[in-house]
């Protein structure tokens, strides 16, 4: 069985055939999704998702750094976002787990300056705001970070004070990153980049211990081989967890019942 530790599935691209998606999920051995927000606008489905499968999924809630600076022309202000969000995190931990609280983290939130880097000090700004409210409520995050882990690593210099943990959702650095992300007591979140020919990760994946990575699809973005190309969807994780398990010489049962363990303990599962 796999935990799935980062999934769309609420996004419009899946609109047409949604249920069948989960269901090919589940039949590939996904027991569990995570299902990071983007938005203020992602909530509602997301929310809508999580109340028809409450046994198999969990969300986080976040504003993506991109929604930052993605709406210039937008009146709705960056911060307004930011208010919308926090409300609905307070309400979520007014309740506990048995109360039916699915909220197991903060994400998706980071740095990208892949495309633009007019807004980082904005972007930075949001980043700590989310990062405190991680640290004041116990709970991991799922970190985004593009063409930013220098500006991410000095966030983290001034945050990690012993009670930030979470995931560096998508990691595609170097080995000195990655050791760095983890010696901020981070794990490494994999996906389909894994398996695709020109992915660095594999060449230095062996040396990172096994206990401090987690398995994801981000869908429907970036497919893992034989799926690129075409829309990512949840089972896919399986085509990851089999190149995983290649790269350190292990059957992707073990791979998949690590991984799974790991998003356990990480997001208290």
């Amino acid at each position: 069985m796999i935990i799935n530790t980062h999934s769309h599935i609420y996004d419009e691209a899946f609109d047409a055939d949604r249920e069948e998606v989960f269901k090919r999920a589940m039949e590939a051995g996904v027991e569990m999704l995570l299902l990071p927000n983007c938005d203020e606008r992602s909530i509602k489905p997301m929310m809508e998702f999580y109340e028809k499968h409450p046994d198999n999924v969990r969300v986080m809630m976040g504003l993506h750094p991109e929604e930052v600076y993605k709406d210039k022309e937008d009146k709705k202000d960056y911060k307004d976002k930011l208010k919308i969000i926090e409300k609905e995190i307070s309400q979520l931990a007014t309740l506990g787990r048995n109360d039916g609280n699915p909220m197991v983290g903060i994400g998706e939130v980071g740095l990208d300056f892949y495309w633009d880097d007019t807004f980082k000090k904005e972007q930075i700004e949001v980043l700590s705001e989310q990062l405190h409210w991680a640290k004041e409520l116990g709970l991991p995050v799922s970190i985004h970070t593009r063409n930013a882990f220098h500006d991410m690593f000095k966030v983290l210099d001034h945050e990690q004070d012993g009670r930030l943990a979470g995931v560096m959702h998508c990691f595609n650095g170097t080995f000195d990153e990655a050791k760095t992300a983890l010696s901020y007591g981070f794990h490494l979140g994999l996906g389909g980049v894994i398996t695709y020919k020109n992915c660095g990760v594999k060449e230095f994946l062996a040396d990172i211990p096994m206990e401090r990575i987690v398995l994801e699809t981000d869908d429907p973005y970036l497919p893992p081989v034989p799926y690129r190309g075409q829309r990512n969807e949840p089972a896919y994780i399986v085509k990851t967890a089999e190149k995983v398990a290649e790269i350190y010489g292990v059957t992707t049962e073990e791979i998949c019942n690590i991984t799974s363990n790991n998003a356990r303990s990480l997001f208290k599962l």
